[in-house]
């Protein structure tokens, strides 16, 4: 089987199995990667080809992104081949990184930094609701419902819906960009001229804005959702609240954002406080 059959073959396989476009295009780079280095065919790859790659090209890689990379390589594999070229090799432990958050006050400066309605509104959502890039792309008109002043999340990661409320201060510029988008006959939420937004798009979108509001932290979209749990925390929300929030299926996902609350840390006294 050649390169190109077997990518394809992969592919069918991932939508078959209803994966994200995230993941249909991560485990293709990472099975295309290794073909290309390996200058094999499908059938011939062994377990020390993958070493191999690892060796040359993985070792200064995250343990997700190695994670990620034999994944890629098990599924297909063992979905096509029947073979786990990966069964002999160790994984690495996930690390547990603890995210960049921005202050109540670099959002504030992030949102006056946006360039139009539009830019504010999107960026705007994902923080105030701890929207994934995904999710905010994927609200359809018809996910909103103005008299509960609720909204519901599709099929989100882990193929899970969940509520999220519509807050006060966005409801009437939501209303303007719901009839702008009705008269355009779009069922999205957020388009562009060429059809629906990409996660690039806001990327962008982010990356100029932190610039202009001089922002030195390293910005992402989702630094606005961890900064959305962080500032929940901090203002005295539970955390099996907030797990439901973001979605999380698991309690331990979410309590990372209590390692990162300085807010929280600075009302600790300290016990020679007590003492003395």
């Amino acid at each position: 089987m050649k390169k190109g059959e077997f990518l394809e073959k992969i592919r069918v396989e991932l939508k078959i199995s209803k994966n994200s476009n995230y993941t249909i295009r991560n485990y293709l780079r990472a099975n295309s990667e290794l073909l290309e280095f390996s200058k094999k065919n499908p059938e011939e790859m062994t377990e020390d080809d993958v070493k191999a790659f690892m060796a040359m090209k993985l070792t200064d890689q995250s343990s997700s992104t190695i994670i990620v990379f034999l994944s890629a390589l098990r599924f297909a594999y063992s979905n096509l081949l029947k073979k786990d070229i990966t069964l002999g090799i160790k994984r690495p432990k996930r690390e547990r990184k603890i995210p960049a958050v921005l202050t109540k006050e670099e959002v504030k400066r992030l949102f006056n930094s946006l360039p139009n309605k539009k830019s504010k509104l999107m960026i705007s959502l994902i923080y105030a609701c701890g929207f994934r890039i995904s999710e905010l792309l994927n609200l359809k008109i018809s996910d909103l419902n103005f008299e509960e002043m609720t909204g519901y999340v599709r099929q989100a990661k882990g193929k899970k819906d969940r509520v999220f409320n519509i807050p006060q201060f966005l409801l009437k510029f939501l209303k303007k960009q719901v009839l702008s988008q009705q008269e355009s006959k779009q069922d999205y939420l957020f388009t562009g001229p060429k059809g629906k937004l990409t996660d690039r798009n806001i990327q962008k979108i982010v990356r100029i804005a932190t610039k202009k509001a001089g922002i030195e932290k390293e910005v992402h979209p989702h630094t606005l959702r961890h900064s959305f749990a962080t500032h929940l925390l901090e203002n005295g929300t539970d955390i099996r609240k907030i797990q439901e929030l973001l979605g999380h299926a698991d309690l331990s996902t979410t309590q990372i954002y209590t390692h990162i609350s300085t807010e929280e840390l600075k009302k600790i006294p300290s016990p020679i406080d007590d003492l003395m």
